[in-house]
């Protein structure tokens, strides 16, 4: 049985298609959902993909975190569904105060494209599905920089790189909540799912998280 993934679109969104196919190919059905909507369709997931959601104004993600569907999905992370976000998606996680901590711009003050290693730290319930091994995966942003304040992530994703490409604190790339409902990560693995990509580790990680949630 196929697992169904929703992933929210916003205006400026630009990683939403590429996210779909990706999914397919990890073994969900993927779905969008318009950012106006009110409730979500019958799924398992639910995915906030990279762009530049409402043209990153104000800040990253500080505005969609306002957005309609954005109450439908608290409802359904808080209710045990599982929720990622990539990029963009992840400083939405942050503005929407989902996950401690926030996505500040990059201490070079440049936008970063690159290609990293990143590999996971601490404990947690994804921690059995990513395991030990380093993902190499594709970054592309300008407010990248974590920024942890108080609260450190118990587990979560770290550039393999000293120091960081962005200047993280701890270098932390990506980390999930305790209950491992919501996960946010810098990296694109929807872009490093194909050969023509030129590596599959992205489509290793994504089916990593199809079976975390096909075992919830």
């Amino acid at each position: 049985m196929y697992l169904r993934g929703a992933i929210v679109v916003f205006p400026g969104s630009n990683c939403d298609r590429d996210l779909y196919y990706a999914l397919e190919r990890a073994g969900m059905i993927p779905q969008y959902v318009w950012h106006a909507e009110s409730s979500l369709p019958a799924v398992q997931a639910v995915f906030l993909p990279g762009g530049f959601s409402y043209g990153d104004y104000l800040r990253a993600g500080g505005i969609a975190r306002f957005a309609p569907i954005m109450e439908a999905v608290e409802t359904f992370w808080r209710q045990g569904g599982v929720v990622i976000g990539i990029c963009n998606g992840f400083q939405i996680l942050t503005e929407a105060g989902w996950l401690p901590g926030a996505l500040r711009r990059n201490t070079s003050g440049r936008f970063v494209c690159s290609t990293v290693e990143v590999c996971s730290f601490g404990k947690g319930p994804l921690q059995d599905y990513i395991g030990e091994r380093s993902y190499r995966l594709p970054i592309a942003h300008g407010e990248g920089r974590y920024v942890a304040g108080v609260k450190i992530p118990s587990w979560g994703l770290r550039y393999a790189t000293s120091p960081s490409p962005n200047g993280s604190d701890r270098g932390i790339a990506g980390l999930a909540n305790e209950e491992g409902t919501v996960l946010g990560l810098m990296p694109h693995p929807e872009r490093a799912c194909d050969p023509y990509q030129g590596h599959l580790d992205g489509l290793d990680f994504l089916r990593a998280i199809v079976r975390y949630i096909a075992q919830r």
